[in-house]
């Protein structure tokens, strides 16, 4: 936004450039929303699984590095880690190079509820896939995930 204009700048001056980029947010956006949705409510909650999904993508962490990655308040992530731990689905162990730390790293067993929480949001969307589209908007559905892949690197 401009600083005294009540009209956001445009997103591209490409008017199809901009509908494309809109389009894409909300389609992604929904999807995102909808297999969230589709979770077990009875399962680990966002931030428990953001929390194991970060250390199982990029390894172990001390506990500051998490909550500025998950972008949460300390207090939160000691809730959550006090919860993992006593579930046996994270360890956490002095930072050999510093005893005032600790290092925490995913257990076999929170890989475990990390990867039946993806078995069932591929589940869901395996299905949904299926029973909307054709084969021929599955390839192109296939296509275009890849480039969504390719934007997300950039």
């Amino acid at each position: 936004m401009h600083p005294n204009s009540d009209v956001a700048s445009p997103v591209s001056a490409d008017p199809e450039l901009a509908d494309l980029a809109g389009r894409v947010r909300e389609g992604v956006g929904r999807l995102n929303w909808r297999m969230r949705s589709e979770r077990d409510p009875n399962g680990p909650g966002p931030a428990v699984l953001a929390v194991l999904s970060r250390l199982y993508r990029a390894g172990t962490h001390t506990p500051s590095e998490l909550a500025a990655a998950e972008r949460l308040q300390p207090q939160s992530l000691t809730r959550i880690l006090a919860g993992l731990t006593e579930r046996e689905l994270v360890t956490r162990t002095p930072d050999p190079d510093d005893g005032r730390r600790s290092l925490i790293r995913i257990t076999p067993d929170g890989l475990a509820v990390l990867r039946e929480y993806s078995i069932q949001r591929e589940r869901w969307l395996a299905t949904a896939l299926e029973s909307t589209l054709s084969p021929t908007e599955r390839q192109l559905l296939k296509l275009a995930s890849e480039l969504l892949m390719r934007v997300a690197d950039a």
